[in-house]
């Protein structure tokens, strides 16, 4: 699939026409006469903020706290930009909130904050918890994100999710759990390699070792991260190995699998070579990769490639991730998304890559083998059948784990249920079949 192609003008215009923006409210009940007006505000608004103040989760059921996430920044990582002034941000967080409501129907409201200090950013999202049902920070540098993430989770009793750190972690798991079915590898006997030790490296290791993953190894600009290193701060010295090496080339000698989370072109074809058969190679830089793949593919022909590129084969898009997850956790009321969850959303992205691939999304994606192999081991972002899976999954992880604050008596048959919904919704919205071939 080529890469779409757009000028400066084209881009600004979209932004700015037909009016300003990616966003907007609609109101979701009729205000067509005095009665409805007086209901929907004073004096009949009184009555659900009663019964809401005797019982807080009451939010969930009269308000729109339960589908509403706030995507949350200050604006100092923003894409490949670096550090911007929190204005200049909001055209991406924006863009996230389009893609709530583009591929999970969930509503998104943008907050970009004049503030940048790890407690000042705790306080705002411990502030305006009361209105959303989950939060997701976006585009805060690390190492900063994993304090902001933690704290504010521990004071907020909903879902506070970081997507630069998880949901690369999530896609690229499932990933490799489909990369070792196919080369028939183990997850407890391969060795990984994670380039790059900010946000989205240290939270994909956390989620390797999760899947059962033991030997890993995670490289900084500096080299490897051994326990001989003496500058190492408080997030990368757990990752410490007691290994010979130096280098990243050192590092990357027999590696069944590398991920790539750092810069451009520092994967050389002599690093290529030294790698284990069959290796997975997940080079997710961008917009260029750690090693353009048919570099890769001139010094081996046995390589799993992917990248988070659109115009390569296995795009590892965290689209794939967020709003689902999002979704289970709302429709569950969760009070957080734990590991459990996340885990649930990479098992269930795993198992539709091995399903036959709807004719719409063959459509969608044309000139493309859809079928599950070396070129395509993950569903393609189009493909709605995500928008069930993944969610199902992560709302009965909720409920199993005990973050889930609705009550369920009988697990299998409220999940029955729910998926049921979720394939009404999606017809209802999208005129999408979820069993069509």
């Amino acid at each position: 699939m080529s890469k779409p192609v757009f000028t400066k003008e084209e881009a600004l215009e979209y932004h700015a026409k037909p009016v300003p923006g990616k966003i907007a409210i609609e109101v979701t009940k009729p205000v067509r006469n005095s009665k409805d007006l007086s209901i929907a505000y004073s004096p009949g608004v009184a009555i659900p903020c009663l019964e809401i103040d005797k019982d807080e989760n009451l939010a969930y059921e009269y308000t729109n706290k339960a589908n509403l996430v706030a995507v949350v920044s200050d604006s100092t990582a923003v894409l490949g930009l670096g550090t911007l002034k929190p204005v200049a941000g909001k055209p991406v967080m924006e863009g996230k909130s389009v893609l709530f409501k583009k591929f999970a129907f969930i509503d998104a409201f943008d907050i970009e904050l004049k503030v940048h200090e790890i407690d000042e950013i705790v306080n705002v999202v411990e502030a305006i918890s009361p209105t959303f049902g989950g939060i997701n920070l976006e585009d805060i540098k690390a190492p900063k994100c994993f304090d902001i993430e933690k704290l504010s989770q521990e004071k907020c009793d909903i879902p506070i999710f970081h997507d630069d750190q998880h949901g690369t972690a999530i896609i690229s798991a499932a990933a490799i759990i489909n990369g070792c079915e196919l080369t028939g590898k183990k997850l407890d006997e391969i060795k990984v390699v994670v380039i790059g030790a900010g946000a989205a490296g240290l939270a994909a290791a956390e989620m390797y070792k999760a899947l059962g993953i033991k030997h890993m190894i995670i490289t900084d600009s500096k080299g490897a991260i051994t326990t001989k290193r003496t500058d190492l701060n408080k997030y990368k010295q757990p990752w410490a190995v007691d290994e010979d090496i130096v280098t990243l080339a050192d590092a990357l000698k027999g590696a069944d699998v590398v991920v790539g989370n750092s810069v451009a072109n520092c994967i050389t074809q002599d690093m290529v070579k030294t790698l284990a058969p069959n290796a997975m190679l997940f080079v997710m830089a961008n917009p260029d990769p750690e090693i353009k793949p048919e570099l890769a593919l001139e010094v081996r022909d046995d390589l799993i490639i992917g990248t988070g590129r659109s115009d390569y084969p296995n795009q590892i898009n965290n689209v794939l991730g967020f709003p689902f997850i999002f979704r289970g956790a709302l429709d569950t009321h969760a009070k957080a998304v734990n590991m459990e969850m996340k885990i649930a959303a990479c098992h269930a992205l795993a198992n539709l890559a091995k399903k036959k691939v709807p004719q719409y999304v063959k459509d969608a994606y044309a000139g493309e083998n859809l079928e599950f192999g070396p070129k395509y081991i993950l569903p393609k972002p189009f493909d709605r059948r995500v928008f069930v899976d993944e969610s199902v999954a992560v709302a009965r992880a909720a409920i199993e784990s005990g973050v889930a604050r609705i009550k369920v008596d009988d697990v299998d048959k409220w999940i029955q249920g729910y998926k049921e919904h979720l394939i009404k919704m999606l017809k209802e919205k999208e005129g999408i079949d979820y069993d069509a071939e």
